[in-house]
């Protein structure tokens, strides 16, 4: 079993900064890609960024919404991925979540997930 845990969510100005952490522990099996998704109230969970394992090429993938603003990367060693928010934008503002799975935007490729951080950017 994977558990996955992240910090780092909170209330920041639009134009602001945040950096968002989330801490794997348990059997994480070698290939596997670690990624960023995020829910706003009433709408489903959309693809947020991506990273690779490293030995698989350390490939990284991001939503368009994000591209520019926000930065994913991992330290393997630790089994951590972070995300760098950069001029945040209230329409940033969800529960964001970290999971692990498969290289890719889709929900379906991921097996396990976290339980979420709340991301409030206020204009």
């Amino acid at each position: 079993q994977v558990q996955l845990v992240e910090s780092g969510g909170g209330l920041v100005q639009a134009g602001g900064s945040l950096r968002l952490s989330c801490a794997a522990s348990g059997r994480i099996l070698s290939g596997y890609a670690m990624g960023w998704f995020r829910q706003a109230p009433g709408k489903e969970r959309q693809f947020v960024a991506t990273a690779n394992w490293i030995w698989s090429g350390g490939n990284t993938n991001y939503a368009d919404s994000v591209k520019g603003r926000f930065t994913i990367s991992r330290d393997n060693a630790k089994n951590t991925v972070f995300l760098q928010m950069n001029s945040l934008k209230p329409e940033d503002t969800a529960v964001y979540y970290c999971a692990v799975g498969r290289f890719g935007s889709r929900v379906d490729q991921y097996d396990y997930w976290g339980q979420g951080t709340q991301v409030t950017v206020s204009s």
